[in-house]
């Protein structure tokens, strides 16, 4: 045509120009030459090649394109004005389209219902609903497109209330308004009201069906999610990749496997599996359901795998605890994002492997990925059970000079370390700092501070947390009645028990009545707590007994002891805490053959007892001691510090107490194993490794035995350091000789 001179022929070069931006194989670039080469465009042609365009995602070209047809003084028409509208909407760029408005108005197209429509429609999209209502308002001419926009900006803006006034208002409610409805009332969980929608329209469509079950599905009704798609296919409509894959996601909350298969192979039959949306949903439904071969062949034999694809298989390794396998794919995922390496991170944490979630935490940073608020979730739980302060301190600190948002769960998360560490000033920090807060933000808060001694300051906080109108869970009565057991307030932790059912209507639960028998027994009231267990509404658990027992031991009643223990170790039989127990309760008594039988019951079922094990953290390193440790690196200093120690302990007036080693040697032996104890060689560590006045930090396993308790008190005047325990049940803040707990724990 070029050649021929046919190109100048308007009419013949606007239909070759209309069929070259049709054609999805003609690249635009081929197009805008073809423009440029003919010597007078009309409008219809420019308007052609701006609307393939918008249609083909480059609507900033549409724009340039605009501004030169202005230049070369083409006049634009009525159709236009609504292409340059709909490329600014794509963009969303409202002032770019305010200036197109302009010129809209000075042109008087303004009355056009087509550009008015566009209009609306921008404004909606870009969220300004002033404008958008100003002009639909102002409109001498509304069809049902224009209703639609206006609704459809009102639905996307989350205004249940407007969006319901214009709905009403429509003269003719069509399918697709009310198919906006029901999706904004799913959103906005009000689903009787989506549900008796989607029951008065005449005409629904698939978009219909979808859009209620997406409703089921976001507001975890999953059954009827399941339940609505098959009375779906039963009414014979067709299904898409969109319906299936909410559908396929019920499946897996509900772990519904068999529904799963049949829909999988729904899929096939309709052709429709090569979607890699619904490939990802059918691997989250295998692995979520924990076939885990499923999910990898599935995962294996897809040609169309994105980011959502290697990240769903690793969190599905996760759930089905083949975490080898998981981090092998990690390794392997051809580009790893945030939610790659959170997902990764929060298995390790999940699965307990603190210190590989730290150390991948610190790869992830080295790779310059920006870890987000799931990410440090689970890096600060791992510092709280490695007592790893320094490193949660790094983490929070990163929070701040990010300005990250700490929402709930993170500042909870936050409070429970700095509370799990014994800096209680930082976690009321955070907690005060905290716009939102949730119960568990209140329940860390008050489980922490009474596991750190500050009874009374734990109970203001409930009764505060009363006052700000949070309502208590069961969670919040453990802590309350912990806090009552640290302290041996009797009278108060029955009130509060009682208070449980009589004003909170919540059943108290096997947790609540071990907490109480601990109660009881800790304050030598053991008749009264053997009587609650026998009066428990459900069976009690090996802890209740368990507490029981550990009062008989404190309060010397070796008659009920010894029935209680016997009865434990029936229970369980393989528990080699009460099996320790019972053995020291005879030891302490010097019933030696007792305590022979109990250990032979012990190598007979296999019973092994778990050693004493203190962490300490040491310039940002966590250093791991057990009992008679003998490997440290540092064991020659350790050693020579553990002599300074006792000899500091003995100037006190400090003597061990061997009635704590449960064994028939002599009381020499008795008394170096003793000063072997796990958390005399961390204090010993501590302080060869740390300066005053830092406090010295400790974690260990288990409870804190009582010639260590003594020690530590006494270490803390002899030395002038502030040592910091958290054992198996509290803290204990040991300060000039004298301990937070009063010496009740």
């Amino acid at each position: 045509m070029i050649v021929s001179g046919f190109i100048n022929d308007t009419f013949a070069a606007s239909r070759f120009i209309k069929f070259s931006t049709d054609s999805q194989f003609v690249h635009l670039y081929y197009s805008r030459c073809i423009l440029d080469q003919i010597d007078n465009p009309n409008g219809f042609i420019w308007n052609t090649v701006m609307r393939a365009y918008a249609q083909r995602k480059s609507p900033q070209s549409a724009i340039v394109l605009y501004k030169l047809m202005l230049e070369k003084n083409i006049e634009p028409d009525n159709y236009t004005y609504p292409i340059l509208v709909q490329a600014s909407a794509l963009q969303f760029s409202e002032w770019e389209g305010k200036e197109i408005h302009t010129h809209v108005l000075k042109l008087g197209f303004d009355s056009d219902v087509y550009v008015q429509n566009t209009l609306i429609n921008l404004y909606a999209v870009c969220g300004n609903l002033i404008d958008a209502r100003r002009l639909f308002d102002g409109s001498l001419v509304l069809d049902s497109v224009s209703w639609n926009s206006i609704l459809a900006g009102y639905v996307q803006l989350g205004d249940v209330e407007e969006a319901k006034l214009v709905f009403d208002q429509m003269p003719e409610r069509n399918t697709i308004a009310s198919n906006s409805m029901i999706v904004l009332f799913g959103r906005t969980n009000r689903v009787i009201e989506a549900r008796e929608l989607f029951n008065e329209m005449s005409e629904k469509d698939m978009v219909s069906w979808s859009a209620l079950i997406s409703c089921y599905e976001q507001n975890e009704m999953y059954e009827e999610a399941l339940m609505m798609f098959m009375k779906m296919k039963a009414d014979g409509f067709m299904v898409d990749e969109v319906v299936t894959v909410s559908v396929l996601s019920a499946c897996a909350r509900l772990l519904a496997i068999k529904e799963g298969e049949l829909i999988h192979g729904l899929v096939v039959r309709i052709g429709i599996e090569s979607y890699v949306n619904l490939q990802n949903a059918l691997i989250h439904m295998y692995a979520s359901c924990g076939d885990i071969i499923a999910a990898q062949r599935l995962f294996d034999a897809s040609q169309l795998l994105d980011q959502i694809s290697w990240n769903s298989m690793i969190s599905g390794y996760l759930k089905c605890d083949s975490i080898e396998d998981a981090k092998r794919l990690f390794d392997s995922i051809p580009k790893k994002d945030v939610v790659s390496w959170s997902t990764m991170i929060s298995g390790y944490a999940q699965h307990d492997r603190f210190s590989e979630t730290l150390a991948l935490f610190h790869e992830m940073q080295i790779g310059e990925i920006r870890p987000d608020e799931t990410t440090l979730v689970s890096v600060i739980s791992a510092c709280t059970h490695l007592a790893a302060l320094d490193q949660g301190k790094w983490a929070h600190a990163y929070i701040r000079k990010n300005g990250l948002n700490i929402n709930v769960v993170l500042g909870t998360t936050l409070i429970d370390m700095y509370m799990k560490c014994g800096c209680v000033e930082a976690a009321l920090e955070v907690f005060h700092s905290m716009e939102e807060k949730g119960v568990s933000s209140w329940n860390a808060l008050i489980v922490g501070l009474a596991m750190n001694g500050l009874i009374e300051e734990s109970l203001e906080k409930f009764s505060e947390m009363k006052r700000c109108r949070v309502l208590p869970n069961q969670i919040t009565f453990m802590g309350i009645l912990g806090a009552c057991r640290h302290a041996g307030l009797v009278d108060e932790g029955r009130r509060h028990f009682d208070s449980m059912i009589q004003k909170h209507n919540l059943e108290p639960n096997v947790k609540h009545y071990g907490c109480m028998v601990d109660l009881l027994g800790r304050a030598g009231l053991l008749k009264e707590a053997e009587e609650l267990i026998e009066s428990m509404p459900m069976a009690p658990d090996v802890a209740t007994w368990g507490a029981l027992l550990g009062a008989c031991r404190k309060h010397g009643d070796h008659e009920m002891g010894e029935r209680v223990g016997r009865k434990l170790i029936e229970l369980q039989p393989d528990h080699d805490g009460f099996h320790v127990l019972l053995s020291n309760m005879y030891a302490s008594k010097g019933r030696w053959d007792d305590v022979l039988e109990i250990r032979g019951l012990m190598k007979q079922q296999g019973v092994v007892k778990t050693p004493g094990c203190s962490l300490i953290e040491a310039n940002g390193v966590v250093h791991e001691f057990l009992a008679g440790d003998k490997t440290h690196p540092h064991l020659k200093e350790i050693n020579k510090m553990l002599d300074e120690m006792a000899k500091r302990l003995k100037m006190e007036g400090y003597a061990p107490d061997t009635n704590e080693v449960a064994l028939d040697i002599d009381e020499e032996e008795k008394e170096t194993t003793l000063y072997r104890h796990s958390e005399k060689l961390a204090i010993a560590f501590g302080l060869i490794s740390t300066s005053p006045p830092m406090p010295i930090r400790i974690m260990k396993n288990l409870r804190i035995c009582g010639d260590c308790h003594t020690a530590a008190k006494v270490i803390s005047r002899a030395f002038g350091r502030e040592i910091v325990v958290r054992d198996r049940h509290r803290f204990h803040h040991f300060k000039q000789g004298s301990c937070s707990c009063m010496d009740y724990w």
